[in-house]
């Protein structure tokens, strides 16, 4: 499955509960979303704030979001766990809600990750108001790709806004934008370091509102290195 609709979420937790989230994530929630058919991307700690845990998930489409977020969040399996899990979040609202930039520049379709190293995984959020909407998104998407892969970097996905309403209200999503997030992969802590000072994407982006370095958890599909192999 390659995700057509993608949602960034960041979660702001009680302070030092993040790897009793991320446990409880991993041992409850992934294959009992994936059984409805949501693809979970990618798990990860934010290496900048200790209590934020952010994760990405994916769908066919709007229709098929709609379909498999009443089937998890109606289920049995969200509804005996719901208690414990938002015991840990304080904020679970920051949610961006994305489509590919372009025809092919999603995330590439990878297995399962284990505790082999993960590298790191880096994003950027950028307003897309000041240079509008591209028309040509195919060349937009070789241009970013190619800005992010002159510092060393692997792209990884390009993304935008995805402009449909959210027909799942019970879960907001962000209304500002549109944005433009794009993800790349480094070998390793100091690469990502190397890199994360920011990209010059030459006016193609607008201004960039959020860079985030990102650590796989151990069941994380999107890694770093094996992301990268995944997609050669």
């Amino acid at each position: 499955m390659t995700p057509a609709v993608i949602e960034l979420r960041q979660y702001t937790l009680r302070p030092g509960r993040r790897d009793a989230m991320i446990d409880l994530f991993e041992r409850v929630f992934i294959e009992t979303q994936e059984a409805v058919g949501i693809r979970l991307i990618g798990l990860f700690r934010d290496l900048d704030d200790p209590d934020r845990f952010v994760w990405l998930r994916g769908f066919t489409d709007m229709a098929a979001r709609k379909r498999a977020l009443e089937d998890f969040y109606f289920g049995p399996v969200w509804q005996t766990h719901r208690e414990a899990a938002n015991a840990e979040i304080i904020d679970s609202d920051d949610v961006l809600l994305l489509a590919p930039a372009a025809a092919g520049s999603g995330f590439p379709d990878t297995e399962r990750g284990d505790d082999a190293d993960a590298g790191v995984i880096l994003a950027g959020v950028h307003d897309l108001s000041g240079p509008g909407e591209p028309h040509d998104r195919a060349a937009f998407d070789r241009h970013v790709r190619a800005v992010l892969t002159a510092p060393g970097l692997h792209p990884l996905a390009v993304l935008a806004t995805e402009p449909a309403e959210n027909t799942f209200p019970r879960l907001p999503v962000r209304t500002d934008g549109p944005v433009v997030v794009w993800f790349a992969s480094a070998a390793d802590q100091a690469a990502a370091d190397r890199a994360a000072g920011g990209p010059d994407f030459s006016g193609q982006l607008g201004p960039r509102l959020q860079t985030l370095r990102l650590a796989p958890t151990p069941r994380s599909r999107l890694r770093g290195p094996v992301a990268a192999a995944c997609e050669a």
